[in-house]
């Protein structure tokens, strides 16, 4: 099974019509009615918390979810601030304090504490405890289970990026092209399978696909040194668009990354929300993070309340989502969107 479910070949109205219905309706917290059957007195569910750059709206929406269903939870919160390397020391205490649930953000944190599905079981990583991801874009294609409808171990959770042909058709309906511009980490199992994604889709869609990667210091860890000269590239080499993939190391780089290429006239898309809240993007086609964090939130509550095996728990992708617009840089860049567009599409004005 892939991770980007194929939507089939999509007009422009039949895109325009999805989004909008989408973009219209709200993420149900829980169904009326229908609270958790939760003892009265049980303590608290722990549930062991590792994010990559500390709090984000998706552990608000985790909260909220689970607080809307009145089900007692007590957190533990670790973060491993942008490095991997302190993830190792987090299985550790996991082991000791054993919760009753580990939350992940991001494959890489994912991939340290829960190990690929196809790894050896060398003690390095936690497979007897259920694991709920957050942020993950590409759960299959980066190892961490063979198959999102039935996970077969102990690993669950909710995928935040709208699948990738989908994304593209609501790049070419705002602005045609033919040629696209990808900057990723290549260390990063995530963004070299969406890069490997893009790879396949250029036939079927009929666009062209220029790579450049962000450099590596002597460690072997990724460097924005240099982006800005990889962006020129992408730019003389034809690309219409910047497509800012859901790649970990980019997102706390768009400080460096849309500037660059916003001088060089190279409009970006994000498939984030990051990318346009914070990275100044011209549009983006958006999982809103709470909502994302709501959808982790029902999978963790089907496993401490109804006892649910998480290797049963199907991961999937909110099927709401958003069309935002960036006018200032619109402005700036004098590419507007269809008038149609702002019949549905958020706009940010400043």
């Amino acid at each position: 099974m892939t991770d980007t479910p194929r939507a089939g070949r999509l007009g422009r109205r039949p895109l325009l019509g999805l989004i909008g219905r989408a973009a219209a309706l709200p993420f149900a917290a829980s169904v009326a009615g229908a609270a958790p059957a939760v003892a009265a007195d049980r303590p608290p569910f722990r549930i062991y918390r590792i994010t990559y750059r500390g709090r984000t709206a998706v552990e608000e929406g985790f909260e909220s979810y689970l607080a809307a269903n009145n089900v007692p939870v007590t957190y533990i919160d670790r973060d491993a601030a942008r490095d991997p390397a302190r993830v190792p020391g987090f299985v550790e205490e996991i082991r000791e304090l054993r919760p009753d649930l580990v939350y992940t953000w991001g494959t890489s944190v994912t991939l340290g504490v829960a190990g690929r599905y196809d790894g050896p079981d060398d003690g390095r990583h936690i497979r007897d405890l259920p694991i709920v991801f957050a942020l993950v874009s590409a759960p299959v294609r980066s190892g961490i289970v063979p198959d999102r409808a039935a996970p077969g171990r102990n690993v669950t959770g909710a995928v935040h990026v709208i699948p990738l042909d989908i994304q593209l058709r609501a790049m070419a309906a705002y602005r045609p092209f033919t040629r696209l511009g990808v900057l990723y980490t290549p260390t990063e199992p995530n963004s070299i399978a969406l890069v490997d994604q893009l790879r396949t889709l250029q036939a079927s869609l009929g666009f062209t696909l220029i790579t450049r990667a962000f450099a590596l210091d002597a460690d072997g860890r990724p460097t924005v040194e240099g982006a800005e000269a990889r962006i020129a590239e992408i730019k003389a080499a034809g690309a219409d668009w910047l497509y800012l993939l859901p790649d970990t190391f980019l997102g706390t780089q768009y400080h460096r990354v849309v500037p660059a290429a916003l001088a060089e006239a190279l409009p970006t898309f994000g498939a984030a929300e990051l990318a346009i809240r914070r990275g100044g993007a011209l549009a983006a086609l958006i999982s809103r993070y709470t909502s994302v964090g709501r959808l982790a939130a029902s999978k963790a509550m089907r496993i401490l309340v109804d006892r649910a095996p998480p290797q049963e728990l199907p991961i999937e992708t909110l099927k709401r989502f958003s069309m935002i617009v960036n006018m200032p840089v619109a402005q700036a860049l004098e590419i507007y969107p269809p008038i149609e567009m702002l019949n549905y599409a958020e706009v940010i004005t400043k």
